[in-house]
């Protein structure tokens, strides 16, 4: 079986990995259109932040070791036609300018999507640029020491967004972060936990301009200088636009049935509507284990389950997708945070009806000094009214607690209620936790708020 894999971040690498671990067999090709194989964007900060040193190492693999594997990798080389009757693909090798057309049994893609630059008035401007890439990551890197870089215009307040922000502001830059949301980090957090990461934001020089829709882009000889909204006028030397991605799947369009987004569209299999054609990743939707439904969430972990899901199906199709709460953690200068499933601020896009509680708590017992790491917790537990089942959870400190949001996201593709956590056996030492997990203290509260 000659199995091709299009695409080789986080989607198309598993799957990879799994075809080698199960058909170990296979004749396997794997194209990259770039230059280099299998970048992680979601490692971009802690290159920028000198964490780590090497972009080169933000990956996780080589073709030569890969190559060593038996995967015929190919890197510079784009697919840009497929012909789901011949079973065939096309190929541009942007190596020597050569095309040619490859055969395969199966066909795994992985096209990932691209950050959805603003069509504004000014966006031809030099100094705006995008956070996602190796190739970005670079350029980015070269303005945190540019001297000539003093204002920094991020426009989104999503994950990307927020590092970005924290990026430069750790750099000595002024940062302004634009959204048209009227918190930031509003589609993960609710009120009140964005209302203590904007102050402390604020305190690190970051200017939160929440609620304000981008106009254009105003500069000189050629450069950006400013970007207007429409309330404001803020200086930038630099602009991050991290206001969303779109589906990188426009070529895809008269080939597989893609939805009015763009989206791959799939079923539990991860097939697409052509036989032998299968997607995964940033490009297709997830099921969504808190409404059963689905729902567009472009999560590493997501297209990594993906794209092992597909690969086992390619034979025949026995493994469905399991349904998923998207769970994401981040942190935000001291602050480190983690949610699942729904929030109470984005219930309305489910169409739900949910009830929270929210609860603070010590890391651990009273008597353990904060200088022992004993940092205040929040946590809010959201649960739908009529039946206690659980639904989501948003949990920040100082302190690092957020693997406790494994535990609700299990909770939650297990159908689990506010009674099975009210008493859940969770350990307790004063060295770790407090002798209620925060997640009993807070199933116990809903309980008496029923």
């Amino acid at each position: 079986m000659k199995v091709i894999v299009v695409g080789s971040s986080h989607g198309g690498y598993e799957a990879v990995r799994e075809i080698l671990a199960d058909n170990p067999d296979t004749e396997i090709q794997w194209y990259e259109k770039g230059d280099f194989l299998s970048f992680l964007s979601c490692g971009m900060q802690l290159y920028l932040e000198g964490v780590v040193k090497d972009v080169n190492s933000v990956s996780y693999a080589t073709p030569e070791k890969m190559r060593a594997k038996g995967v015929a990798v190919y890197t510079r080389e784009e697919i840009t036609a497929i012909d789901p009757k011949a079973h065939t693909v096309h190929v541009q090798n942007h190596n020597n300018d050569s095309e040619r057309d490859e055969k395969y049994d199966k066909l795994i893609l992985s096209p990932g999507a691209v950050p959805a630059m603003l069509p504004m008035p000014g966006k031809e401007l030099a100094n705006i640029y995008a956070m996602r890439g190796r190739d970005w990551a670079i350029k980015l890197k070269a303005k945190t020491v540019d001297p000539n870089v003093k204002n920094v215009v991020v426009i989104g307040s999503g994950y990307i967004g927020i590092e970005a922000a924290e990026v430069f502001a750790k750099a000595g830059k002024h940062v302004t972060i634009i959204d048209l949301l009227p918190r930031l980090l509003s589609l993960y957090l609710d009120t009140e936990f964005t209302d203590v990461l904007t102050k402390e934001m604020a305190a690190h020089n970051i200017y939160p301009a929440a609620g304000q829709s981008v106009q254009r882009f105003n500069g000189k000889d050629g450069k950006v200088t400013e970007v207007v909204t429409d309330q404001a006028a803020y200086p930038a030397d630099l602009v991050v636009e991290a206001a969303g991605i779109k589906p990188n799947t426009a070529w895809l369009k008269d080939v597989i049935d893609l939805d009015d987004k763009g989206l791959i569209k799939t079923d539990e299999y991860m097939r697409t509507s052509q036989p032998d054609i299968f997607a995964v990743g940033d490009a297709t939707l997830v099921r969504f284990a808190p409404t059963g439904g689905t729902s567009r969430i472009a999560l590493a972990t997501n297209a990594r389950r993906q794209g092992r899901f597909a690969a086992k199906n390619l034979v025949e199709a026995k493994y469905p997708v399991p349904a998923v709460s998207g769970s994401s953690a981040l942190s935000v200068f001291d602050y480190k945070f983690a949610s699942t499933g729904i929030k109470q601020g984005t219930a309305h896009n489910f169409d739900v009806s949910t009830k929270s509680v929210f609860v603070t708590d010590t890391y651990r017992p009273p008597f353990v000094p904060e200088k022992a790491h004993n940092a205040k917790v929040m946590f809010k537990l959201t649960y739908d009214p009529k039946t206690g089942r659980v639904l989501g959870a948003q949990i920040m400190s100082t302190e690092d607690v957020t693997a406790n949001i494994n535990a609700i996201s299990l909770a939650i593709q297990g159908k689990m209620t506010i009674d099975d956590l009210a008493y859940a056996d969770f350990f307790f030492q004063p060295g770790f936790d407090r002798p209620w997990n925060i997640i009993n203290v807070a199933a116990q509260k809903a309980q008496r708020a029923e």
